[in-house]
């Protein structure tokens, strides 16, 4: 059984090595990260273009995420490269401070406009949480505050306001050059960080189509404000990833299981892709094996329906990069056992607004009301297997398309493969059967199964959709046979 739920990969320092590449897609990764927080053009696309390489010498499809690194709210350096501080200090965030130059009683900051987004008593977090200082006072450059939780505080830590309300814009002049180099590199998808609204979105949008990119928009969620029009940047966007290390940290640790389930609901009630991120396997950039708290989350995740799920540190600077990838794969295959996995009632009571979104999910009711070994979804864009994705089920759904954008683009879609196919003939008969071979030459089908097969009368046009067959292999007519 092949796994449904998919795993995004970041490529790092330790998977540089040819062999560790080589594991990680044995290992099974369906989309590898470029975290553009790190590293140069150069590195970026030298990865890109090995990744895609080394996939097509194991027959598989691998799409490519570049992830931007946004606005830097990040204390900067120290002399000694760390300090330690106790409850009840007093530490200045200092916008003037040389950049090089923190000590014991204060440091400089990275994004200087905030001094401007505070006021007294606000709480601000650093280091994922780990230390809070309490605002006492804003002077000029200065914001003065008081330790409530110390620790180690080391070189360029992030900053989060408790309950969100920093200004910074999502996309910096950083983010603006590196949204063409995602262009120039084919990436498939295109990661927003750190987005208050679905404009942040649409930004992003137009850069990258101006720099001649045609990438998916990924949606972070990480700010609270987002929260509070989510509808609108999930209807902007092509896919949103809950980032839970900062949206954890500003809405607080308490608050983030019930935000993630909602937020995974709500994608894909709007139809539209969700990644879960952040901390899923960290123990494993240490160890050989995760926790079971990491095992449960990994799984709870795809009881609620996540689309993908990601690592980071743990293959990008990890010891053990493909046996977290594998763990992952053991952890979502057997989740993917349990029946709330394949079953739904996605949009049971609503009206359809297109033909191919009609033909898509009556296909997956026909599905799942009848022994469907395989579906398999000739399309030009990929829209057809994602509505079909949408709806709960167990049934692999194939999508056959010759354009490699869009196979790439489907690596992402929860039980969707994609599948290199491309026809010279215009008799729908004779397509059945070139389909359905492919189908058995790949061992996915055999005599008897049945097949539901959808595609459009106009073979290559776009959004074109209008048809389901319903096939038994080894009985699919010869051609003219319609």
């Amino acid at each position: 059984m092949e796994r449904r739920t998919k795993i995004v990969a970041t490529l790092g320092p330790a998977t540089d090595d040819p062999k560790v590449l080589d594991a990680l897609i044995e290992a099974g990764v369906d989309v590898v990260r470029l975290n553009f927080s790190h590293g140069t053009p150069e590195e970026h696309n030298d990865r890109a273009e090995t990744v895609r390489k080394r996939a097509r010498a194991h027959g598989r499809q691998i799409g490519v995420l570049v992830d931007l690194q946004g606005p830097k709210i990040r204390i900067d350096k120290f002399k000694q490269g760390s300090i330690e501080l106790n409850e009840g200090d007093s530490f200045v965030l200092d916008a003037d401070c040389d950049p090089e130059a923190g000590d014991q009683t204060r440091v400089g900051i990275a994004y200087k406009e905030l001094p401007n987004d505070l006021k007294r008593a606000d709480t601000l977090l650093l280091d994922d949480g780990r230390l809070v200082l309490w605002v006492d006072s804003v002077e000029g450059a200065q914001i003065n505050c008081k330790v409530k939780v110390g620790g180690t505080l080391s070189d360029r830590k992030g900053i989060n306001r408790q309950g969100g309300g920093l200004s910074a814009p999502a996309l910096t002049e950083k983010d603006k050059k590196d949204i063409k180099t995602a262009a120039e590199l084919k990436a498939d998808y295109l990661a927003v960080s750190f987005p208050r609204c679905a404009d942040d979105i649409h930004q992003a949008r137009k850069l990258l189509e101006e720099a001649g990119g045609h990438a998916g928009i990924i949606a972070k969620i990480e700010r609270t404000e987002a929260l509070d029009v989510i509808e609108e940047i999930i209807e902007a966007s092509d896919v949103i990833m809950i980032a839970r290390g900062d949206l954890g940290v500003e809405i607080g640790d308490a608050a983030l299981p019930p935000v993630q389930k909602e937020l995974i609901r709500k994608a894909r009630e709007m139809n539209r892709v969700v990644i879960t991120a952040t901390q899923m396997m960290e123990s494993m950039i240490e160890n050989q094996i995760p926790t079971r708290a990491e095992v449960f989350d990994v799984a709870n995740s795809v009881f609620d329906g996540t689309d993908a799920v990601m690592l980071s540190a743990e293959t990008a600077a990890g010891k053990y990069p493909a046996k977290a990838v594998e763990a992952m794969d053991r952890i979502c295959r057997e989740a993917e056992k349990q029946r709330m996995t394949t079953r739904s009632d996605h949009r049971i009571n609503t009206r359809f607004k297109k033909v191919d979104e009609a033909v898509a999910l009556s296909t997956m009711y026909a599905a799942n009301h009848l022994k469907v070994k395989a579906i398999a979804a000739l399309t030009e864009s990929g829209s057809t297997a994602l509505w079909m994705s949408r709806i709960s089920s167990g049934i692999p759904i194939y999508a056959l398309t010759s354009h490699v954008g869009t196979r790439r683009k489907v690596t992402l879609y929860r039980g969707v493969y994609p599948i290199s196919f491309s026809t010279n003939t215009r008799d729908h008969a004779a397509i059945n059967i070139e389909a359905v071979d492919e189908l058995k030459r790949r061992g996915v089908v055999r005599d008897g199964d049945l097949v539901i097969l959808t595609k459009g009368d106009l073979m290559g046009a776009l959004g074109g959709t209008n048809a389901m067959k319903i096939l038994r292999v080894g009985d699919v007519a010869p051609p003219n046979g319609e």
